[in-house]
């Protein structure tokens, strides 16, 4: 009898795109909205936009399986 191998789970490719993993392990991502029609924004929720931000701990170890 042979052994079945196990499937492998594929990389999430648009997950991919969006996270970035530093060195030390944790992910950070980019808010939405920056790119453009953001005249309407005050100025400090345009700052704040900018900055990335980092995913709960909760969602890390789902996260880290998909990428």
């Amino acid at each position: 009898m042979t052994k079945l191998k196990k499937n492998k789970m594929k990389t999430h490719k648009g997950l991919k795109k969006v996270l970035n993993v530093r060195q030390s392990g944790s992910i950070s991502k980019s808010r939405q909205g920056v790119l453009h029609n953001t005249g309407k924004n005050s100025a400090a929720r345009a700052s704040s936009k900018k900055q990335g931000s980092s995913l709960n701990k909760s969602d890390l170890k789902r996260i880290k399986d998909l990428i």
